[in-house]
């Protein structure tokens, strides 16, 4: 019996040995991974803000290419949008950075922009989709579990100019919080290069919709954001410009095109103390601020901080907490998504 006994404490403390042993190697192996993720950006200008190494906790659930990025600060959580041969549309996090579910949707086939709508009361998810298939050429609406509420365009066909909701791989869309009016732009490289305000019941309000380098026309207009001075912003991607307008009339403001001569704007968003615009640039590996001007002025552009990241990162389009100031960064190359905290702290970002 002392023999048995002897052998069942050598077994159960190799066994906790062992299991010491794999937390530590696991913690490191994290740690130095972590480490070298910490390396792969530095900050030119204003140091705003800070890579947040931790989030997510489990970044292996990322699985394909990861196109876009939609915070719901009300909730606590973040949907990511990514591509790829049998992987989840859809993955869906909490602000703090853990997993929470997978959408396997067999409706969305290419999605490109996401967006959160009407988050403070009743909450819904719109995916633009660019695929050519089937189900491409539409912006959906989701519930916050993935369930299919609603398609705008014709699932499958590519639309033209001339029809207001019939899209041509649509690359994003923003609702206002407040109005519910929706700011669509359509033209991810398709033949549509257009900038459309719907109202709350989808009737068109105003619209620019011809492809050219003259004042409110676009080429691939990528990205679309709304301030609180009724200033609409337009990243004119092959353009090379962010391109702005009145939102109740749709007039043209102004032109931002100095700060782009290297690499096109491929997203716009505002902090939440609307004092800086953030914009992407995907094939110089850039995540930018600008100054926004204020109410009235549209100015040159002049960028504050720039936070450089690795070789073939490939940031696409960003969204950011409204509660926390936090910046997501939805990354192609890297297929991973990024969280960036501000510098400042409490509500300073507000």
């Amino acid at each position: 019996m002392r023999r048995k006994s002897h052998l069942c404490f050598i077994t159960v403390t190799m066994a906790i040995m062992f299991l010491v042993m794999f937390v530590m190697y696991t913690t490191l192996n994290f740690h130095t991974a972590a480490s070298e993720r910490k390396k792969d950006f530095h900050v030119v200008g204003r140091a705003l803000y800070k890579l947040d190494i931790s989030w997510p906790k489990f970044p292996e659930y990322f699985t394909g290419q990861v196109f876009g990025v939609a915070v719901s600060h009300v909730a606590g959580v973040v949907y990511v949008a990514q591509r790829g041969e049998n992987v989840p549309k859809v993955l869906v996090f909490s602000t703090d950075g853990e997993f929470l579910q997978a959408w396997n949707t067999s409706t969305l086939e290419m999605p490109h922009g996401i967006f959160v709508a009407n988050a403070s009361s009743d909450p819904t998810v719109w995916i633009t989709d660019v695929g050519n298939g089937p189900y491409g050429h539409t912006i959906k609406q989701y519930s916050p579990s993935g369930k299919l509420l609603q398609v705008l365009g014709t699932a499958g066909k590519a639309g033209s100019s001339l029809t207001p909701l019939q899209f041509d791989q649509p690359a994003e869309i923003f609702v206002h919080d407040a109005t519910g009016e929706i700011y669509i732009v359509d033209g991810d490289g398709g033949m549509n290069n257009r900038l459309l305000k719907l109202s709350k019941d989808l009737q068109m309000l105003w619209m620019h919709g011809e492809k050219g380098q003259g004042l409110s026309q676009f080429y691939i207009p990528h990205s679309v954001a709304v301030d609180s001075y009724q200033r609409v912003w337009v990243a004119d991607r092959g353009n090379k410009r962010i391109q702005v307008f009145n939102s109740v009339t749709g007039d043209w403001l102004g032109s931002w095109g100095s700060c782009f001569t290297d690499d096109a704007p491929y997203s716009v968003r505002l902090t939440p103390d609307q004092k800086y615009l953030v914009v992407a640039q995907l094939n110089t590996n850039q995540v930018s601020l600008l100054e926004a001007p204020p109410v009235g002025i549209i100015g040159q552009c002049q960028v504050v901080s720039s936070i450089q990241l690795a070789d073939d990162v490939k940031p696409h389009l960003v969204d950011l907490d409204q509660k926390s100031g936090a910046l997501f960064v939805a990354e192609i190359g890297a297929q991973q998504a990024q969280r960036f905290t501000p510098f400042t702290l409490g509500n300073s970002m507000r």
